[in-house]
């Protein structure tokens, strides 16, 4: 199933102007600097994205899609790869964030979740959209992530220039952020509102009919509407973080190139990716510290933009980001948290620009935070880092993105500091089957280190009945050797503390019953 996300651009682009020297350099040191994404409720300080202690945390996170089409689900979920091996994967890889997006659809009572192999994720089997997405963000943090909710859409059909649509009309958009506010509150994983998706223009100037900022028209002014929105998320949950897009057009409307008149004409951008007014027309919240700028970047696999021809390319793409919206970070103004950018990669000139983009968000916890396009094979502008089975990975997106990943804690690559190996391994087993169905079932084993020290490279194997076939696993490579089923401790996660526990999942085919024997561990 392939899904190809539509955008409409300006028909002319005007020069931009490169911007002067700006004040705060990309990189500059933080007071503290938080591992994964630090501790309790995140906020903001400046130029920088801190936790609760203080400590600077770089969001470095994906996009996993589906929540805001007509499956209202997660995509993949179809795959042979369960929900939860994928969001091991994201975790391993060095993804701490998640962002989710989602239509307001998928929030009615009624709603129902479609696409998911009831074979791989028994466990999905009757959730209703919300009921899922619980148990992702849950998952999800159990593994260190954090989750940036996005409304992308107002309903399944489609992007909006606007944040309302007739059938969802501003005030269900507002209410449905609160409710999510309220549901989620306590629940540190979850860190904020993607307000909107995508504000752009519509209609050809003078006659604007599509989100502007800072036009002062309550019906179009982009701006106004994040602040009132934001303003309402925070007063039933003033510790979420409200990430605000830009849009593509500041007057909201496109330039005609045909009437030869200037006046009319403006530099326009990305859908979404348009911040040039914000330093002077700024969101406005009630609650300080909790504005994030999210604009959105693309390569030409999406639109063949003007300044990909430039004879200076790639050296004047970092002026083009300064206007955009760079320049609110280097000014110190407010985080930058790039809530989408992707390319298929087939293009030399998309590989330059990938490379170059990452470069000009800095390395290190000080560098800007954002959220890649997309963890999904099935966006037709992009592709994804899964490839098309959900397990491969696109290596060569991969490789560029990967020296600038801030792994969650407990889930991510970074290699775990050498401890003592335990003299003898002791360990306790608890099995329970969670799931079963006709054919097969879907059961647990945590493994316990009841030692004094650190169990390395921990390990458990056991004795299945004959007839009983190995599905999947996670929290472990399991694998199967005729009836031993093995449990190894996986790169991310290698070492357990004494005390610790891991709970190994897997599924199966064949019967449920007897239950293993011969456990042992290693």
């Amino acid at each position: 199933m392939k899904v190809l996300r539509v955008r409409r651009w300006p028909a002319a682009l005007a020069a931009l102007v490169v911007t002067s020297a700006l004040a705060v350099a990309l990189g500059s040191s933080p007071a503290g600097a938080a591992g994964g994404t630090g501790t309790g409720y995140l906020r903001t300080s400046g130029n920088k994205i801190v936790d609760s202690t203080g400590a600077t945390v770089r969001l470095t996170g994906i996009n996993w899609f589906g929540m805001e089409t007509d499956n209202k689900t997660f995509h993949g979920l179809w795959s042979s790869n369960p929900w939860k091996g994928q969001i091991d994967k994201m975790a391993s890889l060095g993804y701490n964030t998640l962002r989710v997006p989602f239509s307001n659809d998928a929030l009615k009572p009624g709603a129902v979740a479609s696409g998911i192999n009831d074979f791989v994720n028994p466990d999905l089997v009757g959730n209703t959209p919300l009921q899922i997405l619980d148990k992702v963000i849950a998952y999800a943090g159990s593994k260190g992530m954090r989750i940036i909710l996005d409304r992308h859409r107002p309903t399944a059909a489609g992007q909006s220039a606007l944040w309302y649509v007739a059938s969802t009309p501003e005030s269900i958009w507002i209410n449905d952020w609160k409710a999510l506010a309220q549901r989620y509150a306590g629940n540190t994983t979850v860190i904020g509102a993607d307000l909107h998706n995508e504000p752009h223009a519509e209609g050809t100037n003078p006659a604007a009919t599509g989100a502007c900022w800072g036009c002062g028209d309550t019906a179009r002014d982009w701006r106004l509407a994040a602040e009132r929105a934001g303003n309402a998320v925070l007063s039933v949950n003033p510790n979420w973080l409200i990430f605000v897009e830009g849009v593509s057009c500041p007057s909201g409307g496109l330039s005609n190139v045909w009437d030869n008149d200037p006046s009319n004409d403006e530099d326009c951008g990305w859908w979404g990716g348009n911040l040039s007014k914000a330093g002077e027309f700024p969101v406005r919240l009630n609650v300080a510290n909790r504005l994030v700028y999210s604009p959105h970047e693309y390569a030409t696999s999406v639109y063949h933009q003007a300044w990909f021809d430039a004879p200076n390319y790639p050296a004047n793409m970092p002026a083009i980001w300064d206007r955009y919206w760079g320049y609110l970070y280097k000014q110190n103004i407010a985080p930058i948290m790039m809530g989408e950018f992707g390319t298929t990669l087939q293009a030399a000139v998309d590989k330059v620009w990938l490379q170059e983009l990452m470069k000009y968000t800095g390395t290190g916890v000080n560098g800007m935070s954002f959220t890649y396009w997309s963890w999904n094979p099935n966006s037709g502008d992009t592709g994804g880092i899964a490839k098309d089975d959900w397990i491969s990975i696109n290596q060569d997106k991969q490789d560029i993105l990967q020296p600038y990943l801030i792994p969650p804690v407990g889930g991510g690559t970074s290699t775990p500091t050498p401890t003592p190996t335990a003299t003898a391994t002791t360990c306790g087993t608890t099995y329970a089957i969670t799931n079963s169905w006709s054919g097969g079932f879907q059961a647990e084993l945590t493994v316990k280190n009841t030692g004094t020290s650190t169990w390395n490279n921990w390990s458990a194997s056991w004795t299945m009945p004959s007839g009983v076939t190995l599905g999947s696993g996670w929290n472990a490579t399991v694998t199967q050797s005729g009836t031993t089923f093995t449990a190894k401790a996986p790169s991310y996660a290698a070492s357990l503390g004494a005390g610790q526990s891991v709970v190994v999942g897997f599924t199966a085919t064949g019967p449920s019953t007897p239950g293993p024997s011969n456990i042992s561990c290693s």
